[in-house]
């Protein structure tokens, strides 16, 4: 059964098994204490923490491991912001990044400090220069993933961090999707990542702060992991973390050519094949095993099971795939079609066959849910055209209000409207982007006495 979902979590790499169950016999004792079991496990632990090192780009005395990736995000966010109080309580980052950094900034916000998030361009990247804007004189810390969990899209994080040290805020990357393809580039100050994303256990995170960043660490004092990450290590998972991540770069520079290649095959397979369909991301500088389409017409919840039963594991950011109702915060600020999103990200290894019998099975199986759903087939005649149009599509959910928009816009005359009245979130991020995927003009979003209407204006 093909597992597209490694953006998620990749399956555990062999050189992880195999440290992992070398270090379950070695790795046991303290590594605090002086007899020779602890001995034993401190030379394990430094061994580990040097090979980290030496793949983010950091000196081992920067690096600390941590339970978990987001408690990697929790604690450099925290230790920054409290190291720099006496610059300011302002936070900046972008409005796509993964939702510990959000969670960590609603937090700093609610014990009375402040964020600015940045937008982004429809490709999902920020704009340096725009970037720039949101440092303040207060500013304490600038935060900015490598590249997008989501879309894949590489973030110019270079770029941002020059503009950091020139304005003096530390900058921290969230580089948990990127770190197993390479080291990041720039001049950044802190940097996370999560051992699950490249093939190593569950349960490992990695937190590195360059000497010179002010950081005070929060929370109780611990005395291991220079304070930064109470409590006692799990050696075996660390070790294991640090052999597959040694492990997945030496294989990264040939897979990632490979991978590329069959992740252009599919963004160009499934435009072609599918229909009605948006390949959102960067299609250039992006990760090399990943691929976010949105289709229209489509519910992601019954596309996702559809691929289940097919034999294919692969993830979406639709918010028919939610229990919050909301379309995922990156396509959001994106701008782009969430209804019907399918995101692959390809582990190491696969097969192209089992790529290509994804790009066979997929088209049949969205006209199956397009079907069902009673999705336009083609743009319906008017024979009658009208003035305009109000469409109630009030208590219905994705895409069920851009359906009712779809079959009755012919309705109405070149220049005249069609008013959707809809309470589900997805249609402020939907309509809009069919508009544009139709060439119709979306003229905005007004006021009603339930949900919003949306004013759409046919121009062909």
């Amino acid at each position: 059964m093909p597992y597209f979902d490694t953006a998620s979590a990749a399956p555990l790499h062999p050189v992880a098994r195999q440290a992992l169950l070398a270090a379950l016999d070695e790795g046991w004792a303290d590594p605090a204490r002086l007899y020779r079991e602890g001995r034993r496990a401190r030379l394990l632990l430094d061994a580990a923490r040097e090979a980290a090192a030496e793949a983010v780009g950091c000196r081992p005395d920067e690096l600390v491991f941590t339970s978990s990736g987001t408690t990697a995000v929790h604690a450099g966010i925290a230790g920054a912001l409290s190291g720099r109080r006496r610059v300011g309580r302002h936070l900046a980052l972008s409005a796509v990044e993964h939702s510990s950094v959000l969670h960590s900034a609603a937090a700093h916000e609610a014990a009375g400090g402040s964020f600015t998030e940045v937008p982004v361009e429809r490709s999902g990247a920020v704009d340096p220069a725009a970037y720039a804007g949101a440092l303040l004189a207060d500013t304490a810390l600038a935060c900015l993933q490598s590249a997008n969990h989501e879309v894949g899209t590489e973030q110019p994080v270079a770029e941002v961090a020059a503009l950091c040290a020139e304005a003096g805020v530390p900058l921290l990357v969230d580089a948990a999707q990127s770190l197993g393809w390479g080291p990041v580039a720039g001049r950044w100050s802190l940097l996370t990542a999560s051992a699950h994303k490249w093939g190593g256990p569950a349960g490992v995170g990695l937190l590195a702060v360059r000497k010179g960043v002010r950081f005070a660490p929060q929370g109780p004092a611990g005395e291991r992991e220079s304070g930064r990450a109470p409590g006692f290590e799990n050696l075996p998972a660390i070790v294991a973390a640090a052999a597959s991540l040694r492990a997945v770069r030496d294989e990264a520079a040939a897979e990632a050519v490979r991978l590329r290649a069959l992740v252009g095959r599919i963004r160009s397979v499934v435009a072609e094949r599918v229909g009605d369909v948006e390949v959102v991301g960067d299609p250039e500088r992006r990760l090399p095993h990943l691929v976010t389409f949105s289709c229209l017409y489509v519910d992601g919840e019954t596309l996702l099971h559809e691929l289940d039963r097919h034999g294919f594991s692969v993830s979406s950011g639709s918010s028919c795939t939610s229990s919050t109702l909301e379309p995922s915060h990156v396509l959001k600020a994106m701008g782009v079609l969430s209804e019907g999103n399918v995101r692959v990200s390809l582990p190491m290894g696969t097969a192209e066959a089992d790529v290509d019998r994804f790009l066979d099975v997929l088209p049949g199986l969205v006209a199956e849910v397009r079907e069902r759903l009673g999705a336009p087939v083609s743009a319906p005649p008017s024979p009658a055209p009208v003035a305009s149009l109000v469409v109630d599509a009030l208590g219905r959910r994705c895409p069920i209000p851009v359906i009712e928009l779809a079959k009755v816009i012919g309705e109405v005359p070149v220049g005249a409207t069609v008013t959707v009245l809809a309470d589900d979130e997805a249609a402020r991020l939907d309509i809009p982007a069919w508009c544009e995927m139709r060439e119709q003009e979306y003229v905005g979003e007004e006021p009603a006495d339930r949900g919003s209407a949306y004013v759409v204006r046919r121009l062909s």
